[in-house]
């Protein structure tokens, strides 16, 4: 299996948030042309205080920036709209309460269930 050498970075950006980090790296293929790779990497602390990174990275070739930027762009255009900018999180909040969804969803799901019309029968 032929190894994949990584080339050297071209332009680099990186955003850290909290436990991870995203790397926008531009690189050069064979033929001397740009892509992209975006990388996450989230930092893991185990309990003896030692420490590893996960890493996740995408490629993004010049064919695809168009479609790629106008599916990102409506995605988070979507979650601003439905959700606002404000972060809703256990995480961010710590007063957080999640919803109790469960008897809502018994509900509905006993209301569809009984929900039968016989006149085709």
């Amino acid at each position: 299996m032929a190894e994949r050498v990584e080339q050297e970075e071209i332009f680099s950006q990186v955003l850290r948030a909290g436990r991870r980090t995203y790397f926008f790296d531009v690189r050069a293929t064979k033929a001397d042309d740009y892509y992209l790779t975006v990388t996450e990497s989230k930092k893991f602390t185990h309990d003896d205080g030692s420490f590893h990174y996960q890493k996740h990275k995408i490629y993004l070739y010049k064919e695809d920036f168009s479609d790629f930027h106008e599916m990102l762009k409506k995605a988070t255009d979507y979650i601003i709209t439905e959700k606002g900018n404000e972060v809703i999180s256990e995480r961010h909040q710590k007063d957080f309460k999640k919803e109790d969804n469960t008897a809502t969803e018994e509900t509905n799901s006993a209301q569809s269930f009984t929900d039968v019309s016989f006149d085709d029968i």
